[in-house]
């Protein structure tokens, strides 16, 4: 995976303007019926999308300094594999119905991420401070004055006055706003928390930081799986062995092939990605198997589901 890091670098002269760094690194209701999806996954490879969230830091009001953007690139190769095989011999081996074959494959060292941990996952994450729930408020409003455009994916506020705060865009598909949306937010923000600062009503030493959800975002299951049914998703899920009471976790990168909000279920396909192709032979498209392979698990299974992009 390419990693993009953009350094803004300080500029005197203006009174009041965030100094910036960015690291290139929502729920809505759906109606009781099945879905069908037909659409296919989008070509590859995506136009570039920063794999981690940009963040604008914003300073407080006495700041002199005015951010100019000084563009370096660095780049990192994420690690090939690994020692497991997803698909060996896949041609001639039956495909086999416990669903081992896609066991530890994926995210081995990425770090855990959670459904509501206020971060990469998204959701609300308060220290407990006498303030937080007031930055909380403001946030919610700055979000509004927006028309709807720009909505909290995640906020979490930290014991050392620190307010975290990702934003992504309703109207992009993948929802992930640009440097001049993170950065209209965060002057928004700030403005109200300085005079939040000025009346007492919170700290005065409070941190702020923006940022966008990341490319590989989490997906709520099932409020979000329409939005983004065209994406390839990594998911972690448990299956229960046959004729046990225990179970097992197993992950995969799959396509979404439909979901019900009826019975609580739905089916996934193996992505049309590189990690699942190479599994068929190094150079091949997906083999006949690949391609029919189906999971079919309930909602209550899936213990991780999160945007997968191959950047």
């Amino acid at each position: 995976m390419e990693l993009r890091t953009w350094s803004w670098r300080e500029a005197s002269g203006f009174l009041g303007s965030p100094v910036a760094m960015a690291n290139n690194g929502s729920f809505h209701r759906l109606s009781r019926q099945i879905f069908n999806l037909s659409s296919p996954i989008w070509s590859y490879p995506f136009a570039h999308i920063p794999s981690s969230p940009l963040v604008v830091h914003a300073r407080k009001r006495d700041s002199q300094s005015e951010p100019v953007l000084k563009q370096t690139i660095v780049e990192e190769v994420s690690m090939d594999g690994g020692d497991g095989i997803l698909f060996d011999d896949f041609e001639d081996e039956e495909l086999a119905e416990d669903d081992n074959y896609f066991e530890d494959e994926y995210l081995a060292e990425e770090p855990e991420l959670y459904v509501g941990d206020g971060a990469g996952g998204g959701g609300i994450s308060l220290a407990g401070t006498p303030w937080d729930k007031e930055a909380l408020a403001m946030a919610e409003e700055v979000s509004l004055s927006f028309d709807g455009e720009l909505k909290i994916y995640a906020f979490k506020t930290l014991a050392n006055s620190t307010i975290r705060v990702r934003i992504e865009k309703l109207s992009n598909k993948s929802g992930s706003p640009s440097m001049a949306d993170i950065e209209a937010f965060s002057l928004a923000y700030r403005k109200r928390l300085d005079e939040a600062e000025l009346s007492g009503s919170i700290p005065e030493n409070v941190s702020l930081e923006v940022s966008s959800p990341g490319v590989e975002r989490v997906v709520q299951v099932p409020q979000e799986l329409d939005r983004f049914k065209d994406r390839p998703m990594y998911v972690k899920y448990v299956n229960q062995v046959a004729g046990t009471s225990s179970s097992i976790e197993n992950d995969g990168v799959f396509r979404l092939v439909s979901f019900d909000t009826e019975t609580n279920c739905c089916i996934w396909g193996l992505a049309d990605v590189k990690v699942n192709r190479e599994k068929a032979g190094k150079g091949r498209p997906l083999s006949k198997k690949q391609r029919e392979w189906r999971l079919n698990i309930a909602f209550d299974s899936l213990r991780f589901v999160r945007l997968y992009s191959e950047i």
